[in-house]
């Protein structure tokens, strides 16, 4: 099969033919119709997650139908559409696991991490990892929800009931959470990179009540807020922007280092907190949201031969929504 390879951090993936395997027990053997690019993959790529299974495939926002289950594997059929996540395998035995907690499993494994993901025409993923996909999303349209989605949606539910959010760094996952807050009769405030006026009016087109640079104050107090950045001095920024009692959380696996601040920002019982991966009761979850709400997702594709180019549109900022590979998809949404 034809597959972008990351041989070494920080080199250009190679496009490579490479042996196809098969699936395993309880594993599914998937053609791939489309795949995300995510912001973590630029974190694999640069080296900034450490210990990556190497040569590796990214890629974790993966939309493909079953081609072969394996001798155990009976939750799907052939033909089956499905999503391939982030998190592609939890032990089920540790006390996290057993809590529902398996996003924290210290022995969990992560597609287009440690594990090959969808950067190719096929991949391989445990069947019980694995989500359907509603039909109302065609392939390219679902495929940010996999990750941008399901990530931003665990970020969203740690604000409780905040009814003003404030979203800092407005690309994939903020245009999907903006939407659904919208539907919830929640106020969302976008903060952006100073003079990022295309980004700004992107996020009002989403459905953000006010858009603005991340170095400036919102209008009004608000009361939580996301940052989807991986930008650690906005940690500062969005405790000053909410309230006593209200919760900031860093929505990335990834984010530079957060510079010292007078403890009066934290104090009035703000809470900050990080979100850690993604549990299958997110994804169940989501999946039934997202056609009620009418997501819908705003993509740029590339073929898989540009990968690399695309990694670099996200890079430099150049995205307006998502990137995504679009390699054997179907245009419409299945019916």
């Amino acid at each position: 099969m034809r597959a972008m390879v990351l041989e070494k951090p920080r080199r250009p993936l190679v496009a490579k033919d490479v042996l196809q395997g098969e699936p395993g027990v309880t594993e599914i053997l998937i053609r791939v119709a489309a795949c995300g690019v995510c912001r973590t993959d630029l974190h694999v790529y640069d080296g900034e997650l450490a210990d990556p299974k190497l040569p590796l495939i990214l890629g974790h926002e993966i939309v493909g139908r079953v081609v072969r289950t394996g001798p155990g594997a009976n939750r799907f059929r052939e033909g089956d559409r499905v999503g391939v996540p982030w998190l592609a395998w939890a032990c089920g035995k540790c006390g996290y696991c057993r809590a529902g907690k398996e996003n924290l499993c210290a022995l969990a494994v992560f597609t287009g991490y440690t594990h090959d993901g969808g950067y190719a025409e096929f991949t391989i993923a445990s069947e019980s990892f694995c989500v359907p996909i509603p039909a109302e999303f065609s392939d390219v349209e679902a495929s940010p929800l996999l990750c941008a989605g399901l990530i931003g949606y665990r970020a969203y539910a740690k604000t409780g009931d905040a009814r003003r959010i404030g979203i800092y760094g407005f690309g994939a996952a903020a245009h999907i959470i903006t939407q659904v807050a919208k539907f919830e009769a929640r106020e969302i405030y976008a903060f952006t990179r100073k003079g990022d006026v295309e980004s700004q009016k992107f996020a009002r087109e989403m459905g953000a009540v006010w858009a603005g640079a991340s170095s400036e104050p919102p209008p009004v107090e608000l009361y939580a807020a996301i940052i989807f950045a991986p930008a650690g001095e906005l940690v500062p920024a969005a405790l000053k922007a909410v309230c006593r009692g209200g919760t900031v959380v860093c929505g990335g696996i990834h984010m530079s280092d957060i510079p010292a601040f007078p403890y009066e920002l934290l104090w009035g019982e703000r809470t900050l907190c990080s979100v850690a991966n993604l549990t299958r009761k997110d994804a169940d979850e989501f999946m039934r949201i997202a056609p009620k709400v009418r997501v819908r997702t705003t993509t740029q594709t590339f073929p898989l031969e540009d990968a690399n180019q695309a990694l670099e549109h996200l890079r430099r900022g150049k995205l307006h929504g998502a990137a995504v590979l679009a390699i054997a998809c179907e245009q419409r949404a299945a019916k």
